[in-house]
């Protein structure tokens, strides 16, 4: 069966998501979790997860930054909140906190979520063969490298179907520091909105912003594969991510309604090229006006990517 999992913003939102057709929650809170649309509170993250399980859905909780000594002080505590609600399960990138969770009996699933690291079946079976029940596939892996490893998977891969992919991450404050040596006393927070560009090509838009992990930058374009996903289906891709960082709002809402007609259709058998062109047409509408859209590393190459 198809998983849609998708980020909420507020528990208006997560309501709204559940309400859409979305099988899995994703949310946290930013002192632990990357690239969240925003960090919620314990007592946000414990309604939402009660809002999930009344509907028969599932809420995955992000705990994939890595843990520098400061931090993972505080992932014990974390993950005893997170037993206590009941949440589904984790993502989780440091293999301390997979340490942690062994050595206090924390039994909560996780998913590996590795990054740019996750980029083979050996990888992901390494950590399937440590007890993680699943891993979130590197947005740089083409088509033809997903084709060739999905026989030897041992825990189904998570697949980016929509949003913004980071291309750079760097624990150093690096918009800070350059504020520093300006003389700027300026913010360096995602709510600005900030980008950088190419020299000599103005039109690039290179999203960036720090928050406790450091650095981000995402690729000029967001991701939409909402015409590909009849060949994830196909071979047996069928756990696919909505990221709503970049994508805020209703609009966002109404995107995630495109992609759970089309799991929808797909699963019933009826999805055709048309009802896949029309699909990428809205979604291309509800988007925000001042990201672009492409398929990302899909078609590539896998000889081209260096």
């Amino acid at each position: 069966m198809i998983e849609l999992i998708a980020t909420a913003e507020s528990i208006e939102q997560a309501e709204a998501l559940l309400a859409t057709g979305v099988d899995t929650l994703y949310i946290g809170e930013e002192l632990f979790g990357l690239r969240l649309p925003v960090s919620f509170s314990r007592e946000e993250q414990k309604v939402i997860t009660e809002k999930a399980h009344e509907a028969g859905k599932k809420v995955t909780i992000a705990l994939n930054g890595i843990m520098h000594p400061e931090k993972m002080k505080k992932v014990p505590d974390y993950l005893a909140f997170l037993k206590e609600i009941n949440v589904d399960q984790v993502t989780v990138g440091d293999p301390g906190v997979v340490f942690v969770m062994q050595r206090d009996h924390i039994d909560i699933p996780y998913i590996y979520d590795g990054e740019t690291l996750v980029t083979s079946s050996r990888q992901i079976n390494f950590w399937a063969k440590r007890g993680a029940i699943g891993a979130v596939l590197a947005r740089e892996v083409p088509f033809e490298e997903m084709k060739a490893m999905k026989d030897n998977l041992m825990v189904p891969a998570e697949v980016l179907v929509y949003g913004a992919t980071c291309i750079h991450q760097s624990k150093r404050p690096l918009l800070q520091n350059y504020y520093n040596f300006t003389k700027n006393d300026e913010s360096a927070g995602k709510e600005r909105g900030l980008f950088i560009s190419e020299p000599k090509k103005e039109e690039t838009h290179y999203s960036i912003y720090e928050d406790s992990h450091g650095t981000h930058i995402f690729a000029d374009n967001d991701v939409n594969l909402v015409g590909e996903l009849g060949k994830l289906y196909d071979h047996n891709y069928t756990k696919w991510k909505l990221d709503g960082i970049y994508a805020p709002g209703e609009n966002f809402v109404k995107v995630v309604k495109q992609f759970v007609e089309a799991k929808e259709h797909i699963e019933i058998g009826l999805w055709s090229n048309e009802q896949a062109q029309k699909a990428i047409e809205q979604i291309e509408a509800l988007h925000p006006e001042n990201r672009g859209l492409d398929i990302g590393f899909f078609d590539l190459d896998p000889d081209e990517i260096k």
